[in-house]
C-alpha cells in the first residue's frame, strides 16, 4: 500500500472517540473504487484484532428484481429511486446506537444481482463501521437521513477513463457481454456518476487515485 493509504488508514483508526462506535462513509461514482478502498481499510484495521472494524455497503439495500419490475425500473437499476434509503438510514441509526449486540446487515450478491438479508454481522466489538455507496451525500429524499448519521464521508475520486474501464470490467466479470457492458456503464451507470459528482463538495476528505488500492 501507499504511504496515502496508511494516512487514510490512520485517520480512519482515529474515528472512534470516547469509546463510542465512528461510522465511515466512502463515496463515489460507480467504478470509482469505493468498495475496494472499503475492503483494505476494514481488512488493515482488522489485522490487529479481528471484529474492531466491520464492513457495511449500501448495495444490500438495492430493491429485488420482482419490486424493480413492478415499479417499471429496472432498467435502470443502481438509480437513487431503485434502494431502500430510508431502510439504509434506519440500519445506520441502529448501528450508532445498538452497540450492546449483534446488528445484521443485508449483503449483495454480484453475480445474482440481488440484496441478501441479514448476511452481515457487526457485533459489539466494532468500533469503527465502514459504508460505502454512491449517495451517501445525496440531499434529496430519504438519502437526506444518511449523513446526520456518519462520522466523516470520503469522496474517491478516479480519472473518468479508468473509472469507466473498470466499470466495464466488472459487468463483465458478472455475466455482461461486452457490448452490453459498455452500453450499461456509458448509459445508466454515467447518469448516476453524473448525479453522484454534484455532491463531491459535501464531502469531508477527497480521496486521489494515487491513494486508492487496485482492485485485485
Amino acid at each position: 500500500m501507499s504511504p496515502a493509504f496508511d494516512d487514510l488508514l490512520a485517520r480512519a483508526r482515529a474515528l472512534p472517540r470516547d469509546g463510542r462506535r465512528a461510522l465511515l462513509g466512502i463515496a463515489g461514482g460507480p467504478g470509482a473504487g469505493k468498495s475496494t478502498l472499503a475492503a483494505c481499510l476494514v481488512r488493515a484495521l482488522n489485522a490487529g484484532g479481528p471484529g474492531w472494524a466491520a464492513h457495511v455497503p449500501m448495495d444490500g439495500f438495492h430493491l429485488a428484481d420482482a419490486e424493480l419490475d413492478r415499479l417499471g425500473r429496472r432498467d435502470r437499476k443502481g438509480a437513487p429511486d431503485t434502494f431502500d434509503a430510508a431502510g439504509y438510514a434506519a440500519l445506520l441509526r441502529r448501528l450508532r446506537e445498538e452497540t450492546a449486540e449483534v446488528v445484521y446487515a443485508p449483503g449483495f450478491e454480484r453475480v445474482l444481482e440481488q440484496p441478501l438479508a441479514g448476511a452481515i454481522p457487526v457485533g459489539p466489538a466494532a468500533r469503527l463501521v465502514v459504508t460505502e455507496g454512491n449517495y451517501l451525500l445525496l440531499r434529496e429524499g430519504s438519502w437526506a437521513r444518511v449523513r446526520p448519521c456518519l462520522d466523516e464521508v470520503w469522496y474517491c475520486e478516479l480519472p473518468e477513463d479508468e473509472r469507466i474501464r473498470r466499470l466495464v470490467a466488472r459487468h463483465e466479470e458478472f455475466g455482461k457481454e461486452p457490448a452490453a457492458a459498455r452500453a450499461w456503464a456509458l448509459g445508466t451507470d454515467q447518469r448516476n456518476a453524473e448525479l453522484v459528482a454534484t455532491t463531491r463538495g459535501r464531502a469531508d476528505l477527497l480521496v486521489p487515485a494515487g491513494a486508492l488500492p487496485s482492485p485485485s
